[in-house]
């Protein structure tokens, strides 16, 4: 359940109510009776680093490439026919 922050507009109590998002808001200081209004602050998230790019979730994308170039030039190297053997004399 989250967690919303509220404060008072008479005397400025502060504090924090866990509530269900189905829950009506908080009207009522619990301090001295007066209104409340809740206070917004930064979300909880937060994104470091160099960032995120389009092919980061994709599988192989650029090194499939590279790989099928090398196996296509190990196929054609491995597909020449081997020499004739030379029948045995009896």
């Amino acid at each position: 359940m989250p967690t919303y922050a509220y404060a008072c507009t008479s005397c400025d109590h502060a504090f924090d109510a866990v509530q269900s998002f189905t829950d009506d808001a908080l009207t009522l200081c619990p301090e001295c009776g007066g209104s409340l209004r809740k206070q917004y602050g930064s979300i909880g998230v937060t994104f470091n680093g160099s960032g995120f790019y389009r092919t980061d979730s994709r599988s192989g994308g650029g090194a499939k490439s590279g790989s099928s170039a090398s196996s296509k030039t190990e196929s054609s190297t491995s597909a020449s026919p081997a020499p004739a053997a030379t029948p045995a004399s009896s």
